[in-house]
């Protein structure tokens, strides 16, 4: 049996779901406005870094931010970063030119998007790591779609068409998960910027789930 056939074949135990996660996380969500101590946001739309000030000047177009904003972009940073880590997996390993696409495609979008998820919670004075909460795990196999350190180290291994093969699976996996945290922050989420970013990422991620079924079946 090769190592990939191994890797598709495991149940879903070692890509532990959040559904937990976000169904704990719901609790936790209030119905309160916008937090009254000093709120700046960013330019989001360029997705680069900004200075204290600048971010000062933005924060009210996008308005207040509640419980569920700060959730969102807790867990969608370390969820960008691994995806990050699997594209970049792809030069030198993948074979098929529309994988390679889809792997520079998400660079560009989360690069950018982790920046600007960072810089919100610095200007909300809230951690960038979640904080761990009784019978959460908010490590690699806490969070819906994320892969297991075992996972990763299998993919790096592999070149060609069984990396290829794997990567996509992978990365569908990933992708549902993300979708699945970005529709809650559009369900509850208050800041705008980051109901926007969460539509963002439905769109996109979703069109690029189409695209990666695509090449599974015809690999």
């Amino acid at each position: 049996m090769t190592a990939f056939t191994r890797a598709l074949s495991r149940t879903p135990v070692r890509r532990m779901s959040a559904v937990g996660v976000v169904a704990a996380g719901a609790l936790l969500l209030s119905a309160c406005g916008g937090d009254g101590d000093d709120m700046s946001g960013m330019d989001h739309g360029s997705g680069s870094g900004k200075s204290s000030a600048s971010a000062s000047a933005e924060s009210g177009k996008s308005g207040g931010f509640n419980d569920a904003d700060v959730m969102f972009a807790q867990m969608m940073i370390p969820h960008h970063q691994q995806a990050l880590e699997m594209a970049k997996l792809a030069d030198g390993r993948a074979a098929d030119a529309g994988l390679k696409d889809i792997a520079g495609k998400i660079e560009q979008a989360q690069e950018p998007e982790i920046k600007t998820m960072t810089g919100w919670l610095e200007s909300w004075n809230k951690p960038t790591a979640m904080e761990s909460m009784p019978g959460m795990d908010h490590g690699a196999g806490g969070m819906e779609g994320m892969m297991s350190d075992e996972d990763m180290d299998e993919l790096k291994a592999m070149k060609g068409a069984e990396f290829d093969k794997m990567f996509a699976q992978m990365m569908i996996d990933h992708h549902n998960g993300a979708i699945t945290m970005a529709k809650n922050e559009q369900k509850n989420g208050e800041y705008t910027d980051a109901v926007k970013m969460a539509g963002d990422i439905v769109s996109g991620q979703s069109a690029e789930v189409k695209e990666l079924k695509a090449i599974l079946g015809r690999l």
